[in-house]
């Protein structure tokens, strides 16, 4: 996670567990600066394959420029084979069942997790992928300040549609300020959809959509991925990190 930059503040992670908004037990991730109090919160929704050692990291690094992270297992109600498997394609086939209701909630469960460990009271929210996806939903639920949705689907993919889970672009135009940044060739998320949300954004002049060229889907917060470009994904997150401050 080189390319997100460490801050100025040192900072500690640990393994928790919240409620979710049905009462079950949701694993996550908590990261907040050691060396004083938080200067704000940072939800981060993982991409599909959850929360591992990658995300420990980078909400570790995100803890050093000050703010308070929480980042909650997405598939922490689904079946063992698919909550402990480390093959995307066990994920995948899973993304139908799940629950807005839920995931939204578990969220704002991490949100509120962090107002009362951490003492914060502007609450933000990030995430990739799938991830990406759902915070382009969770921006409109209220509970959050600002909000920063990395390759986010802007239409639930045929392969996830499920009877529970909403359409990004039904509550685009009620989303707090938003910054979405997308690959320029990112068949997840093409360009007539970037133009629906655009156009979703016409009159809101607190959200932004920036699109990277020649970027892929995933560029930006996994240096494993063959797609990943650094110098993109270090200016992405300079940008990011600007927008979580304001």
């Amino acid at each position: 996670m080189a390319e997100l930059i460490e801050g100025e503040r040192s900072a500690d992670s640990e393994h928790v567990t919240i409620d979710g908004p049905d009462g079950a037990p949701v694993p996550a991730i908590h990261a907040w600066p050691t060396d004083g109090r938080a200067v704000a919160g940072v939800v981060v929704h993982p991409d599909i394959i959850g929360i591992r050692p990658l995300f420990d990291d980078l909400c570790r690094r995100l803890a050093t420029h000050g703010f308070a992270v929480g980042a909650p297992e997405p598939f922490a109600r689904a079946r063992p084979e698919v909550r402990d498997a480390t093959d995307v394609a066990e994920r995948m086939n899973a993304v139908a069942s799940l629950d807005d209701e839920l995931q939204l909630g578990d969220l704002v469960a991490t949100a509120d997790m962090l107002r009362d460990r951490d003492g914060v009271g502007a609450v933000s929210v990030i995430g990739f992928c799938m991830g990406g996806m759902q915070v382009l939903k969770a921006a409109a639920t209220g509970r959050f300040d600002r909000a920063v949705a990395f390759y986010g689907m802007i239409r639930v993919p045929e392969q996830w549609q499920g009877p529970k889970l909403q359409e990004p672009l039904a509550t685009a135009a009620r989303v707090c300020p938003t910054l979405a940044i997308f690959g320029a060739v990112d068949a997840w998320t093409p360009p007539a959809d970037i133009e629906a949300l655009r156009d979703a954004w016409r009159t809101r002049d607190d959200c932004e959509v920036v699109v990277v060229p020649e970027a892929d889907h995933g560029f930006v917060h996994d240096p494993a991925r063959p797609a990943h470009r650094a110098d993109a994904a270090a200016a992405v997150w300079q940008r990011a990190l600007a927008w979580l401050a304001r």
